[in-house]
């Protein structure tokens, strides 16, 4: 990808932000949670669930932070952070649809996530080169 400024803190500020979260579901789910109203005290199961889905979003934080330094990591870390923010986003707005509204918090951060998705996916566009296009095509 095209060595830029402003993608390297595109990819800082949302691999740090991807850590901060997924490192507090890992290590304090309970709390994390409780901040929307979300009881997550005695059900073994579910903590288990959560802290396994903060691990995924911790390690993606990493990869993604690692495309701010290590150049070759700059499109993979570009192209995840894209994927997951929209993932993250959309799947809110599905369960929105499905089951109802949740509280304000999650509304906030459906809507953050779309926000960092979308300044993702348009850097992913602006940086990239059409040397990595025509390697990274799948099809």
């Amino acid at each position: 990808m095209k060595n830029s400024k402003s993608l390297k803190a595109i990819l800082f500020i949302s691999g740090i932000i991807a850590v901060i979260i997924g490192g507090s579901i890992l290590f304090m789910p309970a709390a994390f949670y409780a901040i929307n109203s979300i009881n997550l005290a005695g059900n073994i199961s579910l903590l288990n669930e959560i802290r396994a889905s903060g691990g995924a979003l911790l390690a993606s934080g990493l990869l993604i932070l690692s495309g701010a330094f290590v150049n070759k990591m700059t499109f993979t870390s570009t192209l995840l952070a894209s994927l997951l923010y929209i993932a993250y986003g959309l799947s809110r707005m599905l369960s929105f649809g499905l089951d109802g509204m949740p509280s304000d918090g999650l509304v906030e951060a459906a809507i953050l996530e779309i926000f960092i998705g979308i300044i993702c996916i348009t850097a992913f566009a602006k940086y990239r080169t059409k040397q990595e296009t025509s390697h990274h095509d799948v099809f």
